[in-house]
């Protein structure tokens, strides 16, 4: 049973793109493991920026510094 844990920053991922992420890692699995897709679990995280660093800053920092 493959798990797949995905974390992006809350920062307007629609429901439609997730869930084109669940089938496409999905799909991804069942062509290149041979993964059975009724018992692939995808979880998508989001995470507020400001619980996000990068380089020892916060996202919400980065974004607004325009990176």
């Amino acid at each position: 049973m493959p798990y797949v844990n995905i974390k992006v920053t809350r920062e307007g991922v629609t429901p439609e793109q997730k869930a084109e992420l669940i089938q496409g890692v999905t799909d991804l699995l069942v062509q290149v493991l041979g993964k059975n897709p009724a018992s692939t679990v995808v979880v998508i995280d989001e995470v507020e920026t400001d619980n996000w660093g990068i380089g020892g800053e916060a996202v919400t920092v980065l974004r607004k510094r325009g990176l």
